[in-house]
């Protein structure tokens, strides 16, 4: 039965046997069951690679430790609102402080970034996901939106719906208001044209299965 770890653009947690591209982490999210008890456990929300170091855990959820995360891609992750990791994308990790810092006053630092991070996608009243207005013919591609109450990735001219196994129905792109699902300051990193260490779109966003 597939663990439910898998993560949504809006940063839900389901179960699928899809495999994704990205790993990450928001510490422990899960009792000794390895049933999901909270959305998150730190501010701290990093994507990782799949692999490095050919460090391995031959058992994920366990006891006491970090709930292994898992997205489709990188937007995906950036959408649910977490940023590259120091350790294992270090290169990543400072040209992503140096865009940050050049956007925001008050550095680029993990701690700075972390918590505005943590404000952008958490509402203060509900503690459920915030979400942000917007308009569609000003984002760039890789954001996600919500449109008929679904996830969809901003692409050329289309809109992509994001599944756990990859990117299906394609709609026009239309140039209106929308709902941002992506945190405001991660797009404005896409916004520089962001390419990291690990695949920032599913090859199914062009049409390829993955």
């Amino acid at each position: 039965m597939p663990l439910q770890n898998r993560v949504t653009p809006l940063g839900d947690l389901v179960a699928d046997s899809a495999r994704g591209l990205v790993y990450g982490n928001r510490g422990c999210l899960h009792d000794d069951a390895g049933r999901i008890r909270r959305r998150w456990a730190t501010r701290r929300w990093i994507a990782c690679r799949l692999e490095f170091r050919g460090w391995q855990r031959t058992r994920l959820l366990q006891p006491g430790k970090f709930t292994e995360l898992f997205f489709l891609d990188e937007a995906t992750a950036l959408a649910a609102g977490h940023r590259p990791c120091a350790l294992c994308r270090r290169e990543d990790y400072v040209r992503f402080g140096e865009l940050w810092g050049g956007l925001h006053s008050g550095g680029g630092g993990a701690d700075t970034i972390d918590a505005r991070l943590h404000d952008e996608r958490v509402d203060p009243g509900t503690k459920g996901r915030r979400l942000h207005g917007a308009r569609l013919n000003e984002l760039p591609e890789g954001s996600f939106v919500l449109e008929h109450d679904e996830a969809h990735l901003v692409l050329d001219d289309e809109l992509l719906r994001w599944t756990p196994a990859g990117y299906g129905v394609r709609r026009a792109r239309h140039r209106g208001p929308t709902t941002l699902i992506t945190p405001p300051s991660l797009v404005e990193v896409l916004r520089q044209g962001w390419t990291g260490a690990v695949p920032l779109l599913h090859p199914s966003a062009h049409g390829t299965r993955g």
